[in-house]
């Protein structure tokens, strides 16, 4: 009998998330280690080393495995985040100035690549629903106590029938994680508390409830669900999230809440666009548009901005720009007292924001005109207040990536420093990202002297 897969830990390093991501696109095309390796000329051992970051992954097989395990490239794109920028930026620092780079840089102390994100000995394993289920022991507190409900001196006690306080309850700690994951990103404490708040309100679906509090206890699960699932998805604790939408789906449909449903399947379709398969979540897009008369102008407006995403990560121009239309048209009859309190957050600026992601794929894989992306952005940044410093960064991150590219390298460069300084202090992989790729594209300017310091400043944060 074979020996269980050693579970993986992608938080505990940048080279253990990227075995994790060549174990996961691995299992969903069907292939084991002994399998794959034959195919792309590697022994079965080393595939194995390299998805327990036990061992480094070679350029030219990121590229064999993206091909065998039709991946869309995302394992090279995974390669150059992990292990070329590094060597890329060392050997420029050398070559400019004979040795490495001192501590002349202004970086900010945030752990930006979620490193430290690993939960501490004690911790309850990665989200699974089946297991919560089966399990009492995975409890409500009463009054909920965050720092208890993170590391608890003595496992709680499930109440014996749901009251409308434990609804509340879970509302609560949906809205804190919530307020949280905006303000510091979804790592370190705040994913701590995400999953141990998702174990104890999964726990409450096995207490007995009156029939009168079953919807609305579901539809409390269903939000605690969403949050959790998009502050795993920021530091790509991506099979966490996962579990974590799914539960929040089955809790939408159970509550009856089509609004609720929508946003899972929003969310669901930005992650599968992000790890590579827009193709995945262009069918998220849809499902989420189900009966869209039951849906307010501002979700279907979301909705679209994700079947963008989608287009526009595809590089299907006239599909892209047909949602971002659709998009707009919906936006434009919101009605925010129609909506549901939680989707307050979609306002003007991040509908720019988010239409604005659209735009900007379309203008580096298709050589597209940046001038509408570029004024989305900007409406973007100007609208985000204090509150979602992470939202912001990531607009102007797009933005300043968005010049350098296609603009002025000076603006991009005064742009670059604004959305250091929103995403220095942030525990976020996307933002991360996004700094790598901007970094990636000022390379090109690295003779303009603000653009080299842009460069080195965003090497010392992401180190930091």
């Amino acid at each position: 009998m074979p020996r269980p897969e050693k579970q993986l830990n992608p938080d505990a390093s940048p080279r253990d998330w990227f075995g994790s991501e060549v174990r996961y696109w691995r299992k969903i095309r069907g292939h084991t280690a002994s399998s794959l390796g034959p195919l792309v000329q590697a022994s079965p051992s080393l595939i194995e080393k390299i998805e327990k970051g036990q061992a480094p992954c070679r350029r030219d097989l990121a590229e064999s495995l993206d091909k065998v395990l039709a991946t869309g490239g995302v394992l090279t794109r995974a390669w150059g985040m992990v292990y070329g920028e590094a060597e890329k930026r060392r050997g420029e620092t050398e070559k400019r100035t004979g040795r490495a780079v001192e501590g002349t840089v202004q970086a900010h102390q945030g752990r930006i690549l979620g490193r430290d994100t690993s939960p501490p000995p004690g911790s309850p394993e990665p989200v699974d629903r089946r297991a919560f289920l089966a399990s009492s022991s995975l409890a409500a507190i009463a009054p909920i106590d965050l720092a208890t409900l993170v590391a608890p001196s003595a496992p709680p006690t499930l109440p014996k029938r749901i009251r409308g306080k434990d609804i509340s309850e879970v509302l609560a700690v949906a809205e804190d994680i919530y307020a949280r994951d905006n303000a510091h990103g979804g790592g370190g404490l705040v994913g701590a508390l995400a999953s141990r708040a998702m174990q104890w309100a999964v726990g409450l679906l096995t207490v007995p409830c009156a029939e009168p509090l079953g919807a609305p206890l579901h539809a409390a699960v269903a939000r605690l669900g969403i949050v959790v699932g998009a502050s795993h998805f920021d530091t790509y604790a991506h099979d966490d999230a996962r579990v974590a939408f799914k539960v929040a789906a089955d809790c939408a449909e159970e509550a009856n809440d089509w609004h609720l449903r929508a946003k899972v399947y929003s969310l669901l379709a930005r992650q599968a666009v992000w790890i590579g398969d827009p193709d995945t979540g262009l069918t998220y897009a849809e499902k989420g548009l189900v009966r869209a008369d039951r849906l307010t102008p501002t979700i279907q407006a979301m909705l679209h901005t994700a079947r963008a995403r989608a287009f526009g990560k595809m590089g299907d121009i006239g599909g892209a720009m047909a949602a971002v239309g659709a998009a707009d048209d919906a936006f434009a009859k919101s009605n925010p007292q129609d909506d549901p309190p939680w989707m307050s957050y979609y306002n003007e600026a991040q509908h720019h924001g988010d239409t604005g992601h659209s735009l900007y794929d379309l203008v580096l894989l298709k050589d597209q005109d940046p001038g509408q992306a570029t004024r989305r952005f900007e409406i973007a940044i100007d609208g985000h207040d204090d509150s979602y410093p992470r939202s912001r960064a990531l607009s102007g991150t797009k933005l300043a990536s968005l010049l350098m590219a296609k603009g002025d390298p000076q603006q991009a460069t005064a742009i670059g420093h604004q959305a250091l300084n929103d995403a220095g202090c942030l525990t976020s992989r996307r933002a991360a990202d996004d700094l790598k790729e901007l970094s990636r594209i000022a390379a090109r300017h690295w003779r303009i002297p603000e653009v080299s310091y842009l460069r080195e400043r965003i090497s010392a944060t992401l180190q930091a």
